[in-house]
């Protein structure tokens, strides 16, 4: 998202992240990976309970070797782990929302390595 930031802002959209990291934590992925658009932190998994993200158990996520195959896609593009957030076992979640209430795109992750496709992302920008 970082990189077509601009792409996405040009279309009339803006990028707001929601991370399970203290403040600290957030201030410090932003700074090290240049994140150009708002990241808000989400203490107490209110945000992740008001969109039904879902939660793995440590079990699963250790030894779901879907997660595994993503680590090792994601190490080979560039990028890297960063410090866990207070809820490691905390999936993600990816929408396109408005104008008003109306969800356009949502992409509930299945597993730790399962993200939203960006060209799905950016074709529901319209």
């Amino acid at each position: 998202m970082r990189d077509r930031y601009t792409s996405i802002r040009d279309g009339g959209g803006e990028v707001v992240a929601v991370g399970t990291g203290d403040r600290r934590y957030a201030a410090a992925f932003v700074a090290e990976e240049r994140i150009p658009f708002p990241v808000l932190v989400d203490d107490h998994a209110d945000a992740a309970r008001a969109a039904t993200v879902r939660r793995v158990s440590f079990i699963r996520l250790l030894t779901d070797r879907r997660s595994w195959a993503g680590t090792r896609r994601a190490r080979a593009d560039g990028f890297r782990v960063h410090r866990a957030g207070k809820r490691v076992t905390q999936l993600g979640a990816t929408f396109v929302l408005g104008p008003g209430d109306q969800v356009r795109y949502a992409h509930i992750d299945e597993h730790s390595a399962d993200h939203a496709s960006l060209d799905e992302v950016l074709a529901a920008l319209g």
